[in-house]
């Protein structure tokens, strides 16, 4: 967001002139779903500041009232577009940000900003609600898949990314959210307390959104749950001096849904709404999303004094700046045409990203397939499965979801569909095998264990569904649920090459599955694609390359397992479960492989403010091209405070040729090595720095620094 003299002049002017009323209008944003009708044509007569979820035509009917208001300001349309457009019909569905976290590629990932952009512009919008910056460290929180993961680094390079896509173009606004520290609730409890301290919030939750404040993202969302005891609605420190002052944010911030009034009815912080209102005000919210006893409180208390006016004078500036910078105010704004909306350019695009996104788990060689199987077997729950496919937050979930007969209007890839696409001289037959909720008829078992012996080959598609991941629905037991490891048992009894792949919004416990299987392919939510580019990485079309950007545990109560955890825990591991992870953050198998050698340093000495380039050679040692990423972690040996054993500090993607060798250089800046000291001061001290490079945490080369 650019921020023109003339245009701060301009506000200053319109800030003189509206009356307390349009003021407080502008900080209010409403919805049809949560407002009843009457209230709702209020807000569309009076000017409301933003309303969220109006699609198309009708965002044109309330612009056009807008206009015939005293101060003629229009409003802010807002959407969650999580991975892509995805709440209209039609529009390109990427897959979930977990999912493409394992991509590993920021410059995609601005890509699918960019296209998201131009299709909720097209659709008359102006405002995404994404980046989700949240850190997906409890995988029991129903909320894993709309993050970019555990680490706190990856998911702040992937944000600022998709800022940069979204808002390059100034077609719309990016919110940030859900400030802040959401996903590491008690519990993986959505929406609750999060016991951090400051020091940790500064050390781990807070680096990703100072990340997308410098990529320029123009608003931030308020989270829902309290840190340590304190509301975010209403925390002072976190919203006004650390957020706006420190970071210096310049955009506004909007509360989540309905947060001012569960001030009062959830959280029991407040004796009264208005006393909610107040306080979220002076917190530092600059707009109340769906709290409808806003208006007429803020109104009120203004006018008796209780709310000063520099703080509405304040938010109102902040609103109007987004505004601005959008062109919301120039009447011969045009928008993009219709026609953008699923485009071939757009689908080209989700194609190459849903192709890094996937993850190979295991192979014992089977893959890619040598020869096309005469018949293939596509057996399990999430075969032919869109609504589990494209996971929370699409047409079918929000903002009402859509009937069980609901089609797609995109040309949408199950696998089922992507094996008889890609594989088109196979006999392909079919089975759902079990469900995922509730109980399963054995005759369901026995169809599927008789088709998988009739077939040379088994596709397993196993995982999760829609009413077990997204907002309110955290888990405790994170096995595979249903009679989906039985179906596994059988599949595999049957002595057919069993290839299988998981549509999931979560790490689940799947290790049983994965004894059970020849090769394993993670596809979390993978959107309009997924079964595509699943059947063509089974059949070999291309190198798969994603990373994960997120530990699997073992068993359930191996919950957190995140890999950069600090030293110190006696025995190092539970008792009664392997040591560390089932697949480790970072991890990704290729259909070729890559050794790594020869690690150096430009120095080996640095102080503050220096940058180094770390250099190391990668030979593609197989006989397929590929990309592979190599990541670069770095472990500070003795510290005032404890500090992860390892955490990532650089990445780079990398096409290398078949028995080619590669010279990779990644940039360091010394000051990555600081750390937040018990006074929550960043410092960085001296000492011995270990730098390790490799393309997965099982496998570093190390060279070592000293920070003088």
């Amino acid at each position: 967001m650019k921020i023109l003299k003339e245009t701060e002049n301009k506000i200053t002017e319109m800030l003189a002139e509206m009356t307390v009323e349009e003021k407080i209008g502008q900080m209010q944003q409403v919805s049809l779903e949560s407002f009843r009708p009457e209230v709702f044509e209020r807000f569309r007569k009076l000017g409301g500041g933003s309303f969220l979820h109006v699609l198309s035509d009708e965002a044109d009917k309330i612009r056009a009232e807008a206009a015939e208001t005293r101060m003629k300001i229009p409003p802010i349309f807002g959407i969650d577009a999580i991975h892509g457009h995805s709440l209209l019909n039609g529009a390109v569905i990427f897959p979930s940000q977990l999912a493409v976290a394992c991509s590993w590629n920021p410059e995609l990932i601005k890509e699918m900003g960019k296209v998201t952009a131009r299709e909720v512009n097209a659709d008359g919008l102006d405002w995404v609600f994404s980046p989700v910056l949240c850190i997906g460290r409890d995988t029991r929180w129903g909320r894993v898949d709309e993050t970019f993961g555990e680490d706190s680094y990856l998911v702040g390079e992937l944000g600022a990314a998709i800022v940069e896509g979204y808002e390059e173009d100034g077609l719309v606004a990016a919110c940030v959210k859900h400030y802040l520290g959401y996903g590491e609730a008690t519990g993986g409890r959505d929406s609750y307390d999060t016991e951090a301290s400051m020091r940790k919030i500064r050390e781990v939750f807070l680096p990703p959104f100072k990340r997308a404040v410098e990529a320029g993202a123009s608003t931030v969302m308020t989270a829902y749950g309290s840190i340590s005891g304190t509301p975010l609605t209403v925390h002072r420190k976190l919203l006004r001096e650390v957020l706006k002052e420190e970071l210096g944010f310049e955009g506004f911030v909007v509360t989540d849904w309905y947060n001012v009034g569960s001030l009062r009815t959830k959280q029991m912080a407040v004796e009264s709404y208005g006393d909610g209102v107040r306080l979220a005000i002076e917190a530092g919210n600059d707009m109340s999303m769906n709290s409808f006893q806003f208006y007429d409180s803020a109104i009120r208390q203004v006018k008796e004094g209780k709310i000063p006016m520099e703080y509405i004078d304040d938010a109102v500036r902040r609103i109007l700046r987004v505004k601005f910078a959008l062109g919301l105010f120039d009447e011969n704004k045009k928008r993009l045409p219709r026609s953008v909306i699923g485009s071939a350019e757009h689908i080209a695009v989700n194609h190459k990203l849903t192709r890094e996104s996937l993850v190979l788990l295991e192979n014992n060689g089977i893959l890619p397939l040598k020869e096309t199987p005469k018949k293939i077997a596509v057996i399990g729950p999430n075969a032919d499965n869109i609504r589990a496919q494209y996971g929370d937050w699409t047409f079918f979930s929000h903002p009402n979801a859509s009937p069980e007969d609901c089609k797609p209007k995109s040309d949408y890839y199950t696998i089922l569909r992507g094996i008889k696409t890609v594989f088109a001289d196979s006999e392909v037959v079919y089975a759902k095998g079990c469900n995922i909720m509730g109980e399963t008829e054995k005759s369901m078992l026995t169809e599927a264990e008789a088709l998988a012996e009739s077939a040379d080959i088994v596709i397993a598609v196993i995982g999760d569904c829609l009413a077990q991941n997204g907002e309110g629905k955290d888990r405790a037991n994170l096995e595979l649920s249903g009679a989906q490891n039985e179906l596994m048992r059988r599949l595999k009894k049957t002595g057919k090459p069993v290839i299988t792949v998981l549509v999931n919004g979560k790490p689940l416990c799947i290790g049983e599955a994965a004894k059970n299987s020849d090769a394993v392919i993670e596809m979390f939510n993978g959107g309009d694609l997924g079964g595509l580019c699943a059947a063509e990485l089974i059949a070999g079309r291309f190198n798969p390359s994603g990373k994960l950007p997120i530990s699997f545990p073992r068993a359930s109560a191996q919950i957190p397992c995140y890999y950069n955890q600090y030293n110190g825990w006696h025995g190092g591991k539970y008792m009664d479960v392997a040591e560390g992870s089932l697949y480790d953050f970072g991890y990704g198998l290729s259909f070729t492989n890559y050794e790594y050698s020869d690690i150096t340093l430009s120095s080996d000495t640095a102080r503050s403010g220096d940058m180094l380039t770390v250099s190391v050679d990668v030979t593609n040692t197989g006989d397929m091209d590929g990309y592979e990423t190599v990541q670069m972690y770095y472990n500070d040996r003795f510290s005032s405070v404890l500090t992860p054993t390892r955490q990532l500090c650089g990445f780079r993607k990398v096409f290398i040729r078949a028995g080619e060798t590669v010279r990779v250089e990644l940039p360091l800046a010394v000051d990555a090595f600081s750390l937040v000291n018990i006074d929550e001061k960043t410092v960085l001290e001296a000492g011995i720095f270990d730098i390790m490079v490799g393309g997965h945490l099982g496998a570093l080369k190390t060279a070592e620094l000293s920070v003088v």
